[in-house]
């Protein structure tokens, strides 16, 4: 492929002005889209986005087009790259679904739990007419920040991220038509894969929950993942991620540790996850959330563990710390989490066994059904 690629970039927070300036600053035709007009209004009027790179470097990159409309989003596009909250993944499927036509690639980055399994029921549901491609990846490919209306900055690139579509037979398809913009992205088995590795579940919630009062008293004036994790929070977050591991197990597949995705991620090495923390360049200034209210808890919580622990449940894999989290976290905001989550039904995955679950994501179809995932 070559950089005739169109790309359309949906959400303009932290990681969607990142991406699109950096696609564009890379040669390709880019579409910014966003439904509130007033958070693009200044991008629209320069035309452009000012990246600062993690050097101290800035360049000025040009959009093709800053829209609001999400038809005119979608009409040249290629490849739509979803980067928004997964809490918005439900709204923004359904108002692309009258709009998507024929060959076209989305990418949920990332889908957090079950992502593009939920986009593609969603799709389903709203009739979607068009044979579009859905995929995911396992992580946001930059750790980046909004730094002003029309300014982004990408604090770091992660060497590696996994991504698949549903169902896995075209995920090649996908990573060729995007290795131009983003070689990182490397293929996984199915999106099994990329939903339970998913790190954000494990890192976000946690560490923003067990740091709450520092949160709170500082407004968020400390490094998140440098003086946030101490040794003791950094053993809150093994023993999550154990149970992410072991819920992958109970699926046949075989899901990083965390230890291992940050060396893979980062090249960050240690022998303890307090360690590879403390030793990944890549979290040096980020600072906290300024408060709690925050996506790290409204979109992670819902859309990153209630899943895992929905999926422990179907499988047989007991989730206690996992729901000690959730449960911490319905407290603190004063709502039902697990009501607002997503679940094995929102995946389509209720009542399937392991082997037609591997054989859905996998090949499209369920076998006591053959029902393809995209049979228009």
């Amino acid at each position: 492929m070559s950089n005739d690629t169109r790309y359309t970039i949906i959400g303009a927070g932290h990681g969607g002005k990142a991406m699109a300036a950096d696609l564009a600053a890379k040669g390709f035709s880019v579409t910014l889209y966003n439904r509130t007009p007033e958070r693009i209004e200044e991008i629209r009027w320069r035309g452009e986005i000012e990246l600062e790179y993690d050097t101290g470097v800035s360049r000025l990159c040009p959009l093709a087009c800053v829209t609001s409309d999400i038809e005119e989003a979608l009409n040249d596009a290629d490849v739509i790259m979803v980067v928004i909250p997964a809490s918005g993944h439900r709204s923004i499927a359904t108002s692309c679904a009258p709009h998507l036509r024929d060959g076209q690639i989305v990418i949920l980055n990332p889908g957090r739990t079950g992502g593009a399994l939920a986009f593609r029921q969603i799709l389903n549901q709203e009739k979607c007419p068009a044979n579009v491609v859905v995929a995911e990846t396992g992580t946001f490919i930059f750790a980046s920040r909004s730094t002003g209306p029309a300014q982004a900055c990408i604090f770091r690139r992660k060497n590696a991220v996994p991504l698949a579509a549903l169902p896995a037979i075209h995920t090649g398809h996908v990573l060729e038509t995007v290795c131009d913009a983003y070689p990182q992205f490397i293929p996984v088995p199915n999106v099994l894969h990329t939903s339970l590795d998913n790190m954000g579940a494990i890192f976000h919630p946690a560490l923003t929950l067990l740091n709450a009062g520092w949160i709170e008293r500082t407004k968020g004036d400390f490094q998140f993942y440098v003086e946030g994790v101490t040794r003791s929070t950094a053993h809150v977050l093994e023993v999550l991620d154990r149970e992410r591991v072991t819920i992958a197990a109970a699926l046949g597949m075989h899901a990083r540790p965390a230890l291992r995705w940050l060396k893979d991620a980062y090249s960050a090495e240690g022998q303890t996850l307090y360690e590879a923390i403390q030793a990944n360049p890549g979290y040096q200034g980020i600072q906290a959330p300024r408060n709690l209210r925050h996506r790290y808890i409204f979109e992670d919580v819902p859309f990153s563990l209630v899943p895992l622990t929905s999926l422990g449940k179907q499988f047989g894999v007991d989730t206690w710390a996992i729901d000690a989290m959730i449960r911490l976290a319905c407290v603190i905001h004063g709502t039902n989490y697990y009501q607002q989550g997503r679940t094995v039904e929102d995946m389509g995955l209720q009542g399937l066994r392991v082997n037609e679950v591997l054989c859905y994501v996998q090949e499209g179809y369920i076998p006591s059904i053959y029902a393809p995932v995209n049979d228009r």
